[in-house]
């Protein structure tokens, strides 16, 4: 079953239980998805679409910075709900036993020894870690972590 199908059939029954914010989310994903297939002009792979949901979810955490930092909890919250149900819809994150795994098999594959090789690191262990969750800010740190300077 596709995300957009998926997304579909949880909406009719978000609608049936009067489930006001899910309802709500549940429309702007399947709108992202809608504008995303649009764009591609033809349907879009899970991969695609794992891409876009996560890039929802990617926004709604900096509005969720911005609305902390404005003092304007009550809409952070609202943000920090359409999370959780966005995420409902992605696959497991990596535990940081994986993303370490990934980075360090990256590096040997690479043969990077200095953050100029970053990118291609953080490329190669992107592969690897395809199909999860990734949080690339998570990723671009580790590797970092990695590949800084020797203390």
């Amino acid at each position: 079953m596709s995300y957009l199908d998926r997304i579909q059939a949880d909406l009719t029954a978000a609608m049936k239980g009067k489930d006001d914010l899910r309802l709500s989310v549940l429309r702007m994903m399947k709108s992202a998805l809608k504008n995303k297939e649009v764009e591609k002009v033809r349907p879009l792979e899970d991969l695609e679409s794992l891409q876009v949901l996560q890039t929802l979810v990617k926004q709604r955490r900096e509005s969720v910075d911005q609305f902390t930092k404005g003092g304007r909890k009550d809409l952070a919250d609202k943000e920090t709900r359409e999370i959780a149900i966005i995420e409902e819809y992605l696959p497991a994150a990596p535990s940081d036993a994986e993303i370490q795994h990934a980075v360090e098999a990256a590096v040997n594959e690479v043969g990077a020894d200095s953050l100029k090789q970053m990118g291609a690191v953080i490329k190669a262990a992107r592969a690897r870690l395809e199909g999860k969750a990734i949080d690339g800010k998570a990723l671009s740190d580790r590797v970092r972590q990695r590949l800084g300077p020797k203390s």
